[in-house]
Parts: structure tokens; sequence; C-alpha cells
């Protein structure tokens, strides 16, 4: 399965952060990105155990719907001393309105009622390719690294301002975007990506 410049992309996503960052990556390659939302296209219901069903549930249905090729992400937090939540539950912590700090103060809450001292994380993220006829390949990236509480900076989205990648003293809600977007969960899986289905 390849993606050759010129090509429409539909990335399967509501989120606007998300959609944004993926059409970032993909805009040396020449690759028409347009987003789920501007098609109007209705999200499926995220029924799956793993990231990487969610991903695959995603790209199909959105594929299925528009004829296009379509790529999802399907990507979150995993905190180790809540057992790795929320995990592929990251999303709906933040409620029906996506509110991201009610999400990043629940996280310090649990963490502070189980008296965790191991504020260890990290940020998975899956993107999965389909075709409308329901072919499919997953790329998998991770960075490992630590929370850190009050939440910091403005930039990024999601849980970004409580996460401290490893080497680093700034959250991701701090660093520049393009210094995300070099060293992200979704810029490692992203790199897979690219070395295999995009066109130089």
């Amino acid at each position: 399965m390849k993606l050759s410049r010129g090509e429409a992309l539909l990335i399967a996503s509501h989120n606007q952060g998300k959609v944004r960052e993926i059409a970032d990556l993909l805009s040396p390659y020449g690759v028409n990105v347009r987003g789920a939302a501007e098609l109007n296209l209705a999200e499926p219901e995220e029924t799956g155990a793993t990231f990487v069903d969610n991903a695959l549930l995603k790209a199909r249905a959105a594929a299925e719907a528009s004829g296009m090729k379509a790529l999802a992400d399907d990507s979150g937090l995993c905190v180790n001393a809540l057992d790795g939540a929320p995990g592929i539950m990251s999303a709906r912590w933040a409620g029906p309105k996506r509110s991201f700090a009610l999400a990043m103060a629940r996280v310090e809450r649990e963490l502070k009622v189980k008296g965790a001292k191991d504020l260890s994380a990290k940020f998975v993220c899956v993107l999965a390719l389909a075709t409308s006829t329901g072919e499919a390949e997953t790329f998998e990236g991770e960075v490992l690294g630590r929370l850190i509480f009050p939440p910091r900076g403005r930039h990024g989205f999601g849980y970004d301002p409580i996460f401290v990648a490893e080497g680093m003293s700034k959250t991701f809600g701090e660093i520049d975007p393009a210094e995300k977007r070099a060293i992200s969960h979704r810029a490692i899986a992203f790199e897979k990506f690219a070395s295999t289905v995009l066109m130089p």
C-alpha cells in the first residue's frame, strides 16, 4: 500500500489538534489531506480493547464511508501507577466536552488517592492506514517520560502539559510544536508509516 504525491488522504479524526499535527508531518510529501469533520463523517464507537484495535476500527470505518484511503490515530497516556490508565480511555477521561483540564486533574487525583510515588508514564500512538476494500496496516510509536503537576505550557493538546519526556525538563505543552513533532510518539509511528507507505 503506497501513497503518492497529490493523492487524497482522509485523517479519520475530529480532533483538530491531531489532524493539524498529522497534516504538518505529511506536508513534505505533497499528500492532499482532508479531515473527517470536513466531510461530516460520523465518529465510530471505539469498542476495541487495544490502541491497535481502535486505530483499525476508525481507519476502516472512515475509508468505507468516504471511499478514500484513511489514516487513523489511536493514542493515549499510560500511567504506570494507574495500571496503564487512562490508556485507550484517554479521550473519554476528558468527558463529552473533551476537557483535558478535567482529565489531567483526574490523573492527579487518582495518583494522590493511591499515594503513588511513581510518576512514570508513556505516550503511545498507533497509526492505521486503511483502504475502502478493508486492506490495512498499522505503525506504532511510544515515548517514555514522567508526569508533573500542575500542568505547564499552552502548546500541544490533550495531556501534553503534564508530560515530560525522558531527557527533557519541559513538558510537551511548553516545548515548541516543531520540537515535539520531532520526538513524539506520533512522530515515531509516523516515521515508520512514512518509510513504508509514502513516496519520496
